[in-house]
């Protein structure tokens, strides 16, 4: 499975998810630049962690109109994987690809620090080797991760299972129902403050990140195979 990579100005965490996938799991990758619109036959477009340019105005304000961005949404509109991680994330609700914004964290802090993310949906490319329920530790390192919807689109996601937590008793940042992450209604798109490539290796002290990565190759292959 090809993995594109995608780098903005001044992104800083494009080279762990490169290593992530291409050096831990030895998958293809590639790095894209944000100028370009030609995603390289990938078959998953990660949007990295990371600060990157015209954060000062609004996270992701700015880098949501890089041309990549426009390639991304075409593909993410095909049906192709895409993952935004952290900044990437912030980048995706700018972008529209997924609903609801991103506030300064509950505390005005930046946070950074292992957290336990629960699995509520085992049922989506990202999560197919997983079983619901399970709880993941990985890291998260961000200053603005305090995700806020309304209450109507709220319910619809909690009632489609386009959610994951952070588990009960832990919200570091203050994000509306203890939300970690979601995905949109078809499943190919994820959107994630914690850091799964960050949780790739024992070193790392927790390599729960990788079963995520796996589950997408997995699922690109099982879609070959059909």
């Amino acid at each position: 499975m090809k993995f594109g990579v995608l780098i903005f100005p001044g992104s800083n965490c494009e080279h762990d998810a490169y290593h992530a996938v291409r050096k831990v799991l030895q998958q293809p990758a590639e790095f894209i630049w944000h100028q370009s619109t030609d995603l390289k036959d990938c078959q998953a477009i990660i949007v990295p962690g990371g600060f990157s340019y015209g954060d000062y105005l609004r996270t992701g304000a700015i880098a949501r109109f890089s041309p990549v961005m426009g390639a991304v949404r075409r593909f993410a509109d095909r049906g192709g994987l895409v993952l935004g991680i952290c900044n990437g994330f912030q980048i995706l609700l700018e972008s529209g690809l997924l609903p609801g914004a991103m506030l300064r964290n509950r505390g005005l802090k930046y946070v950074c620090q292992q957290v336990s993310i629960r699995v509520e949906n085992a049922r989506t490319p990202f999560t197919g080797l997983a079983r619901e329920g399970d709880v993941w530790t990985i890291p998260i390192g961000h200053m603005e991760g305090n995700y806020t919807l309304d209450s109507e689109s709220l319910h619809t996601l909690e009632t489609n299972r386009q959610v994951g937590e952070i588990a009960p008793g832990s919200n570091p940042n203050g994000s509306v129902a203890n939300v970690a992450g979601i995905c949109n209604p078809r499943g190919n798109v994820l959107g994630m403050m914690p850091h799964p490539e960050r949780a790739s290796e024992p070193l790392l002290g927790s390599e729960d990140g990788m079963l995520l990565f796996q589950s997408m190759i997995h699922a690109s292959q099982s879609a070959d195979d059909t």
